[in-house]
């Protein structure tokens, strides 16, 4: 563990690395100029050809996307330099790298962009690997300001080769960064970047590379940095074909949305995996049993079923008059167009098109074989291809040059023939056909027979609404709409509406690459949603198999992979130093996860605090039969005393409870005056963040206040992993407030404190 270490005088280089910085971004201002001059020509431009036009667009589309590459916020454009070894006293390469590229008015390179291949021992360069470096500087920035530089030389006689402590590059500008105030909004790690992490940044785009990563690890941030970097290195491609992040709950979305606009990429899309199926309204949560039957990967073959039940021959003949003549869909013929279109490629809805046709030919057939003079057709010819021919009548004209298309325009709104193709091939919407299915106890037992047991066919019971357009619809809901918007594929396009970009099963939108983030708590079915978004099988898959707390919890990446599309291989990268989290925390937060999750090792914490966790056990009050009848105050205690020591110097403070908790915790907050956010209502940009467990995934606070362990224990599927990520969620100080007692695994060797 590197302890913090403090810096001695300013580095004597510091005035001319200024001055660099200062031309820097001078530099970079002349750029945005240009690129707004370029812009407003563009849009000043009127009429002319229709190829005139097309470059105007095209160059209004470029200007604009050079500005969003060339906006950085108050991110320092510099953090660091790297000298290259020459072949004689001084003639070696120096570079200044940065958050992109600066180059001069002669075209010198002022700064280059971090993810250029000439910045890779920036990150990369050991003592024992110099990669061709004499010296890697560090700069430790406050804005445009270079504060103090840190030099790591190498070649230099007793230079570690391992490095400062766990290996760390720039450990001093690093520990720095890490004990700054957070904000509410995660920042990117672009000057820190170490090279356990750097590895998986600059990994290839083909494959899946998943990410091991305890608490603090950063994880989430080389998971962005990554994507910023496919961006850059193979920016043809995948501007075209879009990224795609998706993260746990709309709340970390918001909490990651600055960091790859400040790596100059901005056009990424980012969503929750609720959030790739369409707009559905407020979702409701299903019983922990149900969530977790419906994650269940049996349920594709469920769904395959029972549409394969909606695709079925007419129970008994249907007569559709034409003309003086009536033209039948019988049983048997109805039949032979259903398995003909089953065996047929393509969604379900896409085929009835087929059906259709088939239909038509069918009935044109009868009326070719029709006589138009004498006799009734024999007894013997097949009711398929008989038509009704009416004693005492004349025959119609005989028709020639009939094509199908023709009659089916005159057949198809008869009221028998919808029907007769309703039942035989109905046009469905997954909310329509899922409505359908969870409401029909027969369609269940008819689909899941030999598949679920009667227990989860029982399950999946549930009353039907008066439309699909007011189901309350859950999370776990989710993925089988959109396994079954695979299967169906668009029940009608719009005249003039292309296809989804890429093409992708049932015409979702399909993506160059995908970064799924808290990958352990999805289900195989929310995987399956992924993998169809996925265009070529690119994917980066972060998470921590110790902090899985969803219905499903793997026990090993394996088992997660199995339901996406590795088919170019996938390979496992581990993050082993946690940032985040002090030591202090670290050793409590060790206990749990011995007993959470046997045989997994925390992450190793780089720095210390110096402050242990504080563990508050509060008394019942008198006359109270709630066990937690006082912890709401001692917790408003506990967030009001912390307020008063984070001062005017800012910081972030969280208070995660069970979700029974959440509603009187917030009624005392209030009643106090302590202004806070609760996950749908802003919660990173108050003071204080009122979240649950779950909501809290991916997040971290400068100080955490845990309410009542053992309840999150128990409202959560997976216990104790729930309780392991609610402690490691802070990066300076830790209270646990309660008053049922601790779980075992906390009480080794803690100290309480009573209020």
């Amino acid at each position: 563990m590197t302890q913090p270490v403090m810096f001695p005088m300013p580095h004597p280089d510091v005035a001319a690395e200024q001055a660099h910085v200062d031309r820097a971004y001078g530099r970079l201002e002349e750029m945005r100029s240009g690129a707004a001059a370029r812009l407003e020509e563009a849009f000043g431009e009127r009429g002319g050809t229709f190829q005139a036009l097309t470059e105007r667009d095209i160059r209004v589309r470029d200007s604009l996307a050079r500005l969003e590459q060339l906006q950085i916020g108050g991110e320092a454009l510099v953090f660091g330099r790297i000298d290259r070894r020459g072949t004689g006293p001084g003639d070696g390469e120096v570079f200044h790298i940065g958050r992109l590229a600066v180059s001069g008015t002669d075209q010198e390179p002022l700064v280059v962009d971090w993810r250029a291949p000439v910045a890779e021992p920036f990150y990369r360069a050991t003592g024992a690997l110099p990669m061709g470096l004499s010296r890697r500087r560090h700069f430790l920035t406050e804005g445009r300001r270079v504060l103090d530089l840190e030099d790591e030389m190498f070649g230099v006689e007793g230079d570690d080769d391992d490095g400062v402590g766990l290996g760390l590059s720039g450990p001093q500008v690093l520990l720095s960064a890490l004990q700054r105030s957070r904000t509410g909004r995660m920042r990117d790690i672009v000057a820190t970047v170490q090279r356990e992490q750097d590895e998986v940044i600059r990994g290839p785009l083909t494959g899946i590379v998943v990410v091991q990563g305890g608490p603090g690890t950063g994880k989430t941030a080389v998971a962005l940095h990554r994507a910023a970097y496919l961006l850059y290195t193979h920016r043809f491609p995948l501007e075209r074909q879009g990224v795609l992040v998706v993260g746990p709950n709309p709340t970390f979305l918001r909490y990651i949305e600055h960091v790859l606009p400040s790596l100059g990429e901005a056009g990424v899309e980012r969503s929750t995996v609720s959030g790739l199926f369409g707009p559905l309204g407020r979702l409701a949560g299903d019983d922990p049993e149900v969530a977790r039957l419906k994650g269940d990967p049996r349920m594709a073959r469920f769904l395959a079923r029972a549409l394969a039940d909606r695709q079925r021959p007419v129970r008994r003949t249907v007569e559709v008059p034409y003309g003086r003549s009536i033209l039948r869909i019988t049983p048997s013929g109805s039949e032979q167009i259903v398995a003909s279109a089953r065996r047929r490629a393509g969604t379900h809805n896409s085929r009835r098109r087929a059906v259709e046709t088939l239909l038509w030919r069918q009935l044109l057939d009868q009326i070719e074989r029709r006589p138009t003079l004498g006799p009734p057709p024999p007894a013997s010819t097949p009711d398929a291809l008989a038509a009704t021919w009416d004693e005492g009548t004349d025959p119609l004209p005989e028709r020639t040059e009939l094509t199908p298309a023709e009659l089916g325009a005159e057949l198809r709104r008869a009221p028998q023939v919808s029907e007769a193709l309703e039942r035989m091939w109905p046009l469905l919407t997954p909310q329509a056909f899922l409505h359908d299915l969870l409401g029909a106890p027969a369609l269940i037992d008819l689909a899941g027979r030999g598949l679920l047991s009667d227990r989860e066919r029982a399950l999946l019971r549930r009353p039907r609404s008066p439309s699909p357009a007011e189901v309350a619809w859950t999370d776990a809901d989710v993925p089988l709409l959109d396994e079954a918007a695979a299967l169906l594929g668009p029940s009608r396009r719009r005249p003039g509406t292309p296809p989804a970009r890429s093409g992708g099963p049932g015409g979702v939108r399909t993506y160059g690459h995908v970064v799924v983030d808290e990958a352990q708590d999805l289900t195989p079915m929310q995987l399956r949603m992924l993998a169809r978004r996925s265009l070529s099988g690119s994917m980066t898959v972060v998470g921590d198999i110790a902090q899985a707390t969803g219905p499903w919890a793997p026990t090993s990446w394996g088992q997660v992979v199995e339901h996406l599309p590795a088919r170019r291989g996938w390979r496992l990268a581990e993050l082993s130093v946690n940032y985040r989290t002090p030591a202090e925390i670290m050793v409590l937060a060790g206990r749990i996860l011995e007993q959470a999750a046997p045989g997994m090792r925390p992450p190793e914490p780089a720095r210390s605090s110096g402050e242990e966790p504080r563990l508050v056990a509060v008394e019942r009050p008198a006359g109270s039969s709630l066990p937690s009848a006082g912890v709401p105050a001692a917790v408003t205690d506990a967030v009001s005393a912390e307020l008063g020591r984070l001062g005017t110097s800012g910081g972030t403070l969280g208070v995660l409870a069970a979700s029974s908790l959440l509603r009187p915790v917030a009624e005392h907050l209030a009643a106090a005056g302590v202004v806070f956010g609760e996950a749908a209502a802003g919660a990173l940009d108050a003071p204080v963040s009122l979240l649950s467990v779950a909501d809290a995934k991916g997040l971290e606070f400068d100080v955490v206040v845990v309410v009542e362990p053992k309840r999150i224990v128990a409202e959560s599927p997976q216990g104790l992993r729930a309780l392991y990520v609610a402690v490691t969620r802070a990066t300076q100080r830790l209270h646990v407030v309660h008053s049922e007692g601790l779980p075992e695994a906390m009480l080794t060797g803690s100290a309480e404190s009573s209020a």
